[in-house]
């Protein structure tokens, strides 16, 4: 039996995502601190190398189906997004079944307040923005394009870009029994969907999807963007050929680098779109 174990333990780190943990650039500052009350309201904070000058701040959203995912599991994430010089914010936020839409948003929004209320005590700026994967870039998109939830949570400093990575913001009619009962049953509101918040009115946005994810198909992302260009509003979108759902966020990790450009694309867009508020503040 503990042959066993000790098997298991080299195959949990030899999986991708121990991996991209184990060889993530060390950023961690901050550990379960608590933005809200009870255990999912927690969030960690990662900060670069250098702390002499202001950084933009980024709070990133993971996915998991609304049902799952842990802030441990994206060490990655915050240490490629600090080592790039931005103060990074993950939060966890509560899930079904414990709570239903729109619970989990307003989570994502008091963690984004928290984030613009203090991170300017672990080097971070005026500037703040949201980058999101999965359920998490529909989390994002809906903070982004509905500005209710922002403005509910008290947030201090106003939203500067977005980022969307392999989300869903156009899936209606809902096809699981569980979906039906996170977003409402039947019919689903048409107000749970980001497209149908578009006013053009939106901070810049990054969309990225992969040809290949056949779990968030990739028209979700292509049909937000044709609604926020119609709309007149600031977004780009790219399509990486031959990508899946789990690679497009992987990429992120320095091993996995090779299967998109994820990692540049995202990082360009942060830095261009900080820069080009903190010139029109």
């Amino acid at each position: 039996m503990a042959g066993l174990g000790v098997l298991s333990l080299i195959a949990a780190a030899c999986s991708p995502l121990g991996v991209l943990n184990g060889l993530a650039p060390k950023r961690l500052a901050a550990r379960d601190i608590p933005y809200g009350p009870g255990p999912r309201r927690t969030l960690d904070v990662y900060t670069p190398d250098r702390r002499d000058a202001r950084a933009p701040i980024v709070v990133f959203l993971y996915g998991g189906s609304w049902d799952s995912g842990a802030k441990a599991e994206y060490r990655f994430v915050g240490g490629a997004l600090a080592a790039a010089g931005f103060v990074t914010v993950i939060p966890d936020y509560r899930l079904y079944p414990e709570v239903v839409f729109p619970a989990f948003l307003d989570d994502c929004a008091a963690a984004f307040a928290w984030a613009a209320a203090h991170g300017g005590e672990y080097g971070g700026s005026e500037r703040i923005m949201l980058v999101g994967h999965s359920a998490g870039a529909y989390n994002a998109a809906m903070l982004a394009l509905d500005s209710s939830y922002l403005a509910r949570a008290g947030a201090a400093k106003p939203l500067a870009g977005t980022v969307g990575i392999a989300g869903p913001y156009d899936f209606l009619p809902v096809q699981t029994d569980e979906l039906r009962a996170i977003f409402g049953q039947p019919p689903t509101p048409p107000a749970t969907q980001p497209i149908n918040h578009v006013d053009g009115r939106n901070a810049p946005m990054l969309l990225l999807a992969g040809a290949s994810d056949t779990t968030v198909l990739p028209r979700n992302t292509l049909r937000l963007a044709a609604r926020i260009r119609a709309a007149g509003g600031p977004v780009e979108s790219r399509i990486y050929p031959g990508v899946d759902h789990k690679e497009i966020i992987g990429a992120m990790g320095v091993p996995f680098r090779f299967i998109a450009p994820t990692y540049r694309d995202v990082t360009g867009f942060l830095a261009r779109t900080a820069s080009e508020r903190e010139r029109a503040a």
